[in-house]
């Protein structure tokens, strides 16, 4: 029986189609309404099937756009043997996954970011973002459960979009300048993650609060 909460395989179809058409529209013009029509003649798509499948327009042709950068994202990651790999490499191997996914429609990728930092696209632009590392860290093999869940998502959110900015000033044909930033970036969330182990460390040779107040109540000759 379908689930009436999941799309028709032919709507993904018709989605994918509209989006390719408009890909070769947006270098030029942007995420646009206007952009999506155009789309939808070049694809043969009628206007009314155009709005049942994106009601909001342009912002779900942008959203459309970002989830299949993240297929090809997780395509690319599943050709590698990421459980052989540190951490690290696994993220780095992950960042470069998604702008090898973007490579072919870079000046589109610099289109979406740009409407997505625009105050009333903040709330879309958090969820995509959120939603691509999320893929990430799946994909790397993360279970966490905890708080680690959150904190490893919001510094990989960090270390994705200040990469994504170097990567779309770098005109460079072997793209180090973005490798080495990355690199760098990677090693400042390493640094991190070891003095907050070493303070995690220092804080449990700590007296415990309860232990702290008994000794309180106790008076200073204890």
């Amino acid at each position: 029986m379908t689930d009436p909460a999941t799309p028709p395989p032919e709507d993904a179809v018709l989605k994918a189609r509209l989006l390719e058409a408009a890909l070769s529209h947006i270098p030029f013009d942007g995420f646009t309404d206007s952009v999506l029509e155009r789309a939808g003649l070049d694809a043969r798509i009628d206007a009314a099937t155009q709005a049942r499948l994106f009601p909001k327009g342009a912002l779900d042709l942008l959203e459309e756009f970002s989830t299949s950068a993240d297929q090809q994202m997780l395509a690319l990651l599943a050709e590698q043997d990421l459980a052989a790999l540190p951490v690290r490499e696994r993220i780095a191997a992950a960042v470069w996954a998604r702008l090898d996914a973007l490579r072919r429609r870079k000046e589109a990728a610099r289109r979406a970011a740009a409407v997505l930092t625009l105050p009333p696209n903040a709330g879309l632009g958090a969820k995509l973002l959120w939603r691509t590392v999320d893929e990430m860290w799946r994909a790397v093999g993360d279970t966490s459960t905890d708080f680690n869940f959150y904190t490893k998502r919001g510094i990989l959110a960090g270390v994705l979009s200040a990469t994504l900015l170097r990567w779309f000033n770098d005109t460079s044909e072997d793209e180090s300048a973005t490798r080495d930033f990355l690199d760098r970036r990677i090693q400042d969330v390493m640094n991190f993650e070891k003095l907050k182990a070493q303070a995690k460390k220092e804080m449990a040779k700590l007296p415990s609060l309860e232990d702290f107040l008994k000794r309180l109540n106790r008076g200073p000759s204890a």
